[in-house]
C-alpha cells in the first residue's frame, strides 16, 4: 500500500526552476499551515519531498500550492495519500480534532507514520497516544516536537525532539532532515514532548533575562545601545539573545514566536511539573499573562519587555 503511493505521486514541477522535483520520497501530508507548518511545508518541498497540505482555511495553502504541494480538500483525504503524515497546530484539542473529527486516523494507510509535531504537553500527548494505540495500532505515532520560530520554519534548521520507536527512524529521516538541522532521539513515545518542555523553559528565562536587562538599564537612564555593547560578543548571550536584543533596539515585535503560544508552553511545562514547583517560572507566566491581557499576545515574545518598563508607573 505504501508502496504504491509513492508509485502514484504525479511529479510536480518546480515555478522557479521550470523542471520536475525529484520524487525520491513516500509521500508526506502536512496538516496545520500556519507559520511553523508552512515553513515546514517549504522546506519538505525544497528538499524534494513529495507533499500534500490541508488546513482548516485553504487560503494558508495558496504559496504552497505554487511551490508544487497538493492541496486536499479535506483531511481524510490528505491522509489517504500519505504514508507520513504530520500534525502542527496550537493545542491538543486540535490535534485530536483533525485525527478524530476530520478522519485523518481512519484514513491513513496500513503501516503509516503519524509525526505529532506540535507542542501539546505531556497530558495531551499521553491522550493522543491513547486514541493512536486504541483505533489504529497499526499505524506508528512519533513525538517530535520542534523548536524554533518562522524563519527556521522557512529555512530548514528547526531542531526536533524525536522519540517513539527505533524502527521507524530510517522511515522520517530523510523528512526530519529536510525540516531540521540536527534531530535529537530522547526515547520512548513521550519523551519528545518532554524534553520539548524544558528546553521551552531554557527559552523562557533566556528572553527573561533579555526583557528584564533592557527595563533595568532603561530605567536607570542607559541606552539599550550601551546594554548591547556591554554584553555583546561575551559569553553570558546567546546568539539567539544578540538577536532579540537588536529587534527590542529597533522597537521590532512582529512575532517570529508569538507570546501567547510562548505563554502557552510555559503553562504547559508547570502542568507537568505539578504544582508548588518552579515558583520563579510562575511568577514569569503571572508577569506574561499581564501582556497577553494587554493585546499583546500577537507579538514576539520580547514584547514583554514594554510591560516590565511599565509596571510601578503612575497611571
Amino acid at each position: 500500500m505504501l508502496a504504491s503511493l509513492a508509485n502514484r505521486w504525479q511529479p510536480s514541477t518546480h515555478p522557479a526552476k521550470g523542471r520536475p522535483v525529484a520524487q525520491t520520497h513516500e509521500p508526506v501530508a502536512i496538516f496545520g499551515i500556519g507559520a511553523m507548518g508552512h515553513g515546514m511545508a517549504a522546506s519538505a518541498l525544497r528538499a524534494g519531498i513529495p507533499t500534500i497540505v490541508w488546513n482548516r482555511t485553504m487560503e494558508a495553502t495558496r504559496g504552497l500550492a505554487e511551490l508544487g504541494a497538493q492541496v486536499a480538500g479535506s483531511a481524510a483525504d490528505a491522509a489517504r495519500r500519505a504514508a507520513t503524515v504530520v500534525t502542527m497546530v496550537t493545542d491538543a484539542d486540535a490535534v485530536i480534532s483533525i485525527a478524530q473529527d476530520g478522519g485523518m486516523l481512519a484514513a491513513l494507510p496500513q503501516g503509516a507514520v503519524w509525526a505529532q509535531m506540535s507542542t501539546i504537553g505531556v497530558a495531551g500527548t499521553d491522550r493522543v497516544a491513547a486514541i493512536a494505540g486504541a483505533e489504529r495500532p497499526d499505524v506508528t505515532l512519533l513525538d517530535a516536537p520542534v523548536s524554533g520560530s518562522k524563519d527556521p520554519a522557512e529555512r530548514g534548521e528547526l531542531t526536533i525532539f524525536a522519540s517513539g520507536p527505533d524502527e521507524a527512524r530510517p522511515r522520517v529521516t530523510p523528512l526530519f532532515d529536510a525540516l531540521g538541522q540536527r534531530t535529537i532521539w530522547a526515547g520512548e513515545t513521550g519523551a519528545g514532548t518532554r524534553l520539548k518542555l524544558a528546553a521551552n523553559t531554557w527559552l523562557a528565562f533566556a528572553n527573561e533575562a533579555v526583557a528584564a536587562s533592557v527595563a533595568v538599564a532603561r530605567c536607570l537612564g542607559l541606552g539599550i545601545e550601551t546594554v548591547i555593547d556591554a554584553l555583546g560578543g561575551g559569553p553570558l548571550v546567546s546568539s539567539w539573545q544578540a538577536a532579540k536584543l537588536q529587534r527590542v533596539a529597533q522597537g521590532e515585535f512582529s512575532a517570529q514566536f508569538a507570546l501567547s503560544l510562548a505563554l502557552k508552553d510555559v503553562h504547559l511545562a508547570l502542568e507537568a511539573a505539578g504544582s508548588g514547583r518552579l515558583a520563579a517560572l510562575a511568577c514569569l507566566a503571572d508577569e506574561w499573562q499581564q501582556a497577553v491581557d494587554q493585546g499583546l499576545g500577537e507579538q514576539d515574545l520580547t514584547v514583554v519587555t514594554r510591560v516590565i518598563e511599565q509596571q510601578g508607573e503612575t497611571p
